[in-house]
């Protein structure tokens, strides 16, 4: 342990290390009398090839990056690619009647009993309108041209029905904007051409028959305006067969398709005696079953809804009824008393 007492003390103040450091060595440079030695001033440059590069500032260090933490979240799911937007397909066109242009004796008309379009408002006249009412609303209710089809048929001969079609077309066709074609279907014994009193060759069976015929250039058009007449054509051994082919449908088609505001009669032939009238049923969206008052039984009437079943309305239309409940018929309001 060292001994204090052997401490030199003088100067009252503790010496730093400078101190004992300039009293050992007499290195003080503020010290009286001290030289120091001469700095020399032509001091020779050092080579280059002595020299240190001097150092360059280095950059710091950047922090490894980090792999990414595992996501969990799902993936979205692939958003499906718009395709090019397709054009319109066009609406299917009406094809335009271009058969043969015939006049309508309207004398002959008044004989055979017929409605003359430009003749008085007649009972006659009056009730078909009332008949075609409830056959219009129907056919424009329909979505598909089905409904503008119509079928008037009879179970028996002589029961009227080409009668009723006649007058059924006539009356219908003046309706405005309204085209009807009338269709002998009846080709074991048509009758249609011979009560307009015009004369055709050619027709319904003919188009059934070629493909390669247009059935609308068979279609004669009539002076009565709105109001077409396609005949029943040649008859042959095959009729029934091609009644039932597909290339019914298509001639059919072609006639209505795209043409809302075309109606198509069809006169069959009485349904319990020849086929044509349940075949052509198939085709058509509204039946008119003709029956002739006190004549038609029960049981026939029956049997022919039976046979055109395949037409899901069928109508019942009473012909050649005498009785009226209130003792008046049409035609007379406003002929007497004005």
């Amino acid at each position: 342990m060292t001994d204090n007492s052997k401490i030199n003390r003088d100067g009252a103040r503790p010496a730093s290390l400078f101190e004992r450091a300039d009293a050992a060595f007499g290195l003080d440079p503020r010290r009286e009398g001290l030289k120091l030695p001469p700095v020399p001033i032509d001091v020779p440059p050092v080579p280059q090839a002595l020299r240190r590069p001097a150092p360059q500032p280095q950059a710091a260090p950047q922090a490894a990056p980090q792999p990414a933490a595992p996501s969990f979240a799902k993936a979205p799911a692939p958003q499906p690619v718009a395709e090019p937007a397709k054009p319109a397909a066009e609406a299917p066109r009406a094809v335009a009647f271009a058969g043969p242009f015939a006049r309508i004796d309207r004398e002959h008309l008044r004989d055979g009993g017929l409605i003359v379009p430009e003749d008085p408002v007649t009972g006659l006249l009056e009730e078909f309108r009332i008949v075609k009412r409830e056959l219009l609303a129907d056919a424009r209710a329909g979505a598909s041209a089905l409904a503008r089809r119509i079928l008037v048929c009879s179970p028996h001969p002589g029961e009227g029905k080409t009668y009723c079609a006649t007058n059924l077309a006539i009356a219908l066709a003046a309706e405005r904007g309204l085209e009807v074609l009338l269709v002998d279907a009846d080709v074991v014994k048509p009758s249609v051409t011979q009560r307009f009193g015009i004369e055709a060759e050619q027709g319904l069976m003919d188009a059934l028959a070629d493909p390669s015929i247009a059935p609308e250039n068979l279609v004669i058009r009539t002076d009565i305006e709105g109001l077409f007449v396609l005949p029943a054509g040649t008859a042959t051994s095959r009729d029934a067969e091609y009644l039932a082919s597909a290339r019914t449908g298509a001639v059919l088609d072609r006639l209505t398709v795209g043409a809302p505001d075309r109606i198509v009669i069809f006169d069959t032939p009485p349904a319990l005696a020849a086929s044509p009238a349940a075949e052509l049923a198939q085709h058509v969206g509204q039946a008119l079953l003709v029956v002739r008052a006190d004549e038609t039984s029960r049981a026939a009437l029956e049997d022919a809804q039976q046979l055109l079943s395949a037409c899901a309305d069928i109508k019942l239309l009473l012909n050649a009824a005498r009785y009226s409940p209130s003792g008046r018929r049409f035609g007379t309001y406003g002929t007497k008393g004005r």
